[in-house]
């Protein structure tokens, strides 16, 4: 049988000229012999506006010295993990399905364990046809034997392309080798209520004892939580309210979901509510509710109420937990409150906690709401100091906020940091971020070099980063370059947003290719009503 009937085959993947960018914003001074200075202020311009400040590293022979930097497809061929090959051969195959099969065979991986096709999968799930395509290959090797977590990697990545009719096949396949677990079940919930099939979800649930499986109060949570988490508390109540009346009796886990829920909707009336109806019942707050009711009043930006919290719990011998004290160092912080903000770090740095990346994340972030760019890169020197590696999330953060400040080149050149900084590599989210930047900036061709060094590095796109390039290319007026990227996302599976396509399609009518643009929304239409089949 045929893999699916609109994956006909892999996209070609680009090969563009390799292109030298300047690396003058990074300094090259001599080493230093002091272990302890973590800084130089000489390498600042006091005006803190450009350039942008990028401390050297002491104790790390990673940092930059060279003053240019290539982008050569990403090329980095240090000892590559067997996922890592095969994620390659799949992100960047330049051929046929049956050519995929070949160059997955000659890819030197001798043994296909069921922990590799768990990594493999988890990292193509951005891409659910290509996952699936891996999955038949993997288990037609010698000696593989499927496992619960293997399959369940599968299940996400179809999820998230919305292939749920293919998904319910593969549940009767698990159940069939006696390998379908309670997890499995959890997972299609979370993926129907990303989906917005909030009714798909809540039968999910209902559907598990009819495979054998005898839904307990942890399970009920994990549906609530799920359909909160999915932006849709409102129903999350009206199921616990429900099930209260007819199946379980809820515990403080159960009551913490739905003040979660109702605090990112900023809904306060609803908070309060729940916490009345919570000491009706008889539950008095632990430190999880007391954390979950602080960050709603810092997204609700009532500040002083969540200090007046943080007093509460002092009072009752409460500790703040790391969480808290990221809670409310990103709150304060957000509302240029820098000062409240670090008295709470230093709090944290004497409570005898252990000191989290988190926590140093939620500084650097609060130095960023104040632009003060400078001390952000002090804080990722402290956080070497005190044997904690600033992780890609740290530098996701100070990229945010200078892009949304337009500093590009600053951006670019914390990026190239990034990029040689041992044990940080660039995540999905930064090359989204840098891909976004260069199509803002009409620079396509680079957005592609960055497209072709994430590939190459068994990274997939995610729908978002095709957005951008396909946007980019229509404001270029490179429409065949845009319908060729637009293919792709079908290729893999991705569903293109509604209003990608309408641009897309605007900008071939105005170019006169109507009939292409027909000839796209046929294709749309086609993966939007037909499932993947096997």
């Amino acid at each position: 049988m045929g893999l699916y009937r609109l994956f006909t085959q892999f996209r070609r993947h680009l090969n563009n000229p390799t292109i030298l960018l300047s690396q003058s914003l990074l300094p090259n001074h001599g080493s230093s012999s002091s272990s302890t200075i973590w800084y130089r202020k000489d390498l600042y311009n006091m005006n803190n506006q450009v350039p942008l400040p990028l401390l050297k590293y002491y104790h790390s022979s990673s940092f930059l010295r060279n003053s240019e930097m290539s982008f050569v497809n990403g090329s980095t061929e240090h000892n590559k993990t067997d996922a890592d090959k095969l994620c390659q051969i799949l992100s960047t195959h330049d051929g046929s399905l049956s050519g995929v099969e070949a160059s997955l065979n000659r890819s030197g991986v001798s043994k296909v364990s069921p922990e590799l096709v768990e990594e493999v999968s988890k990292k193509m799930s951005n891409a659910g046809a290509i996952a699936l395509l891996f999955f038949r290959w993997a288990e037609k090797k010698e000696g593989f034997k499927h496992t619960s977590d293997c399959y369940n990697a599968l299940v996400e990545a179809l999820g998230k392309i919305k292939q749920f009719k293919l998904i319910w096949n593969i549940v009767d396949e698990m159940k069939g080798k006696g390998l379908l677990t309670k997890q499995t079940f959890a997972l299609i919930m979370r993926r129907y209520a990303r989906a917005r099939k909030t009714k798909e979800a809540i039968v999910t649930f209902k559907k598990m004892e009819k495979f054998g499986m005898n839904p307990d109060l942890s399970d009920f949570n994990r549906l609530i939580d799920t359909l909160s988490k999915s932006k849709q508390v409102k129903k999350a109540h009206e199921v616990f309210d429900e099930m209260k009346k007819k199946r379980f009796s809820p515990d403080i886990r159960s009551y913490s979901i739905l003040l979660d829920g109702w605090g990112e909707e900023r809904n306060m009336l609803m908070v309060e509510e729940i916490r009345r109806e919570m000491k009706d019942e008889g539950f008095e707050l632990d430190v999880v509710c007391y954390g979950i009711i602080i960050n709603a009043y810092c997204k609700s930006r009532r500040y002083d109420e969540a200090l007046e919290l943080v007093c509460e719990m002092e009072a009752k011998n409460c500790k703040l937990t790391p969480h808290i004290y990221c809670t409310l160092i990103s709150g304060l912080g957000a509302a240029e409150r820098l000062n409240e903000a670090l008295k709470f770090f230093e709090q944290s740095k004497t409570s005898g906690s252990v000191r989290e990346v988190a926590t140093y994340n939620a500084v650097v972030r609060s130095y960023c709401w104040s632009m003060k760019f400078r001390e952000a890169f002090m804080v990722i020197e402290e956080m070497k100091h005190c044997g904690l590696a600033p992780n890609s999330r740290t530098y996701e953060i100070i990229l945010h906020h200078l892009l949304i400040n337009r500093r590009t080149k600053d951006a670019l050149s914390v990026f190239q940091r990034m990029e040689n900084e041992f044990g940080c590599e660039p995540s999905l989210n930064i090359y989204t971020m840098i891909v976004k930047m260069f199509c803002d900036e009409q620079q396509v061709d680079k957005a592609l070099e960055m497209w072709s060094q994430m590939k190459a590095k068994g990274i997939l796109p995610s729908i978002q980063m095709f957005s951008s390039l396909i946007n980019g290319f229509c404001e270029e007026n490179r429409l065949d370059d845009a319908c060729k990227y637009f293919q792709e996302m079908l290729d893999v599976g991705l569903r293109p947003p509604g209003q990608l396509y309408g641009n897309l399609k605007q900008a071939l009518l105005d170019a006169g290719k109507k009939d292409l643009a027909i000839s796209l929304g046929l294709k749309l239409d086609k993966i939007r009503k037909t499932p993947l089949v096997e």
